[in-house]
């Protein structure tokens, strides 16, 4: 891509992080600091080459830094979170809290407990300059400047792919929550809700999406009730419910994590901004249960028992 072509800060930390095993791996990474290849091949049932293709995107994309070590003799491989992936810990935490509020599963998610105060709680969604919490969608104004949503929806690197095993596994994200967070199109047209689109034309020239793409993802919006159909007739209008709103966490950490770790086009950036403070929305995590601050370091999740994964899918 070049010129206003090339991607937005966002649309390339979407290219690194919209597809499920790459958020799977991650997230394995930090719940069972898993670092070597057969464990996460194991952990997660992928085929080999799958897991090889996305450890090398990975690597290529400063998520993750390959370390040789000595085992039996023989030098391999091991790989370490960067700096750029462990910032990405608060988004994985919201994801779990959303799946926690929103989205039934067969088999219990695994639990969180704050350390420093020693109880199983939840998060709250806070202002890092003004401490206010929680905050929700209906507490911030998103804007974009004036270049088009075109930077934002790089074409990916992969084809979409489902994980058969996820219902069972209660540390998998659940399989709606990869259509939203797990698919560029799927993301981006969320984070157009949240600027205020609202018909479908609009979400078409914004975004340069096909008809057939924009339909497709619009009507699994409509079945996991993330829009609903305000205004139905020749010409829809769409609008956020409860549970799509209730995605903004997810896409405020998002928003901060690009924007901080890679560049784009001039007027690409997307501004989140506080209306309580009057200041730029700065998303932080708060235990729910004492009010304090949520470090990475002072957290642990208590996993419940769990099957074996398919093997061989991907």
């Amino acid at each position: 891509m070049t010129g206003t072509e090339r991607p937005s800060a966002i649309g390339r930390a979407l290219l690194a992080i919209s597809d499920q095993w790459t958020l799977l791996i991650l997230q394995r990474a930090f719940l069972l600091h898993i670092r070597r290849f057969a464990d996460w091949r194991d952990e997660l049932g992928m085929s080999e080459s799958v897991l090889a293709n996305r450890l090398k995107e990975m690597v290529a994309g400063d998520l993750l830094r390959p370390v040789p070590y000595r085992e039996q003799g023989r030098t391999r491989t091991e790989y370490l979170l960067t700096e750029r992936a462990i910032e990405l810990w608060p988004m994985l935490v919201e994801i779990w809290s959303w799946e926690r509020r929103w989205v039934p599963r067969r088999h219990g998610l695994p639990e969180l407990t704050h350390d420093a105060c020693g109880k199983r709680t939840d998060v709250e969604l806070c202002c890092a300059n003004c401490g206010r919490a929680p905050v929700t969608a209906r507490d911030t104004e998103t804007m974009r400047g004036a270049a088009t949503f075109a930077q934002v929806t790089v074409p990916r690197h992969h084809r979409r792919t489902v994980r058969g095993a996820a219902e069972r596994d209660p540390l998998s994200y659940f399989p709606e929550t990869f259509e939203l967070l797990g698919d560029r199109w799927s993301t981006v047209i969320l984070a157009a809700a949240f600027l205020g689109t609202r018909r479908f034309a609009d979400f078409q020239s914004e975004l340069g999406v096909a008809p057939s793409v924009l339909s497709d993802r619009l009507r699994r919006f409509g079945e996991l009730g993330v829009l609903a159909v305000e205004e139905p007739g020749a010409r829809p209008r769409y609008q956020l419910t409860d549970k799509g709103l209730d995605f903004f966490g997810i896409f405020a950490f998002i928003v901060e994590w690009a924007q901080k770790w890679y560049t784009g086009p001039p007027d690409t950036d997307l501004r989140i901004t506080h209306r309580e403070c009057g200041r730029p929305f700065r998303p932080y995590l708060r235990c729910r249960s004492c009010g304090q601050a949520l470090g990475r370091t002072e957290m642990h999740f208590v996993i419940p028992e769990r099957r074996p994964p398919l093997a061989g899918t991907g």
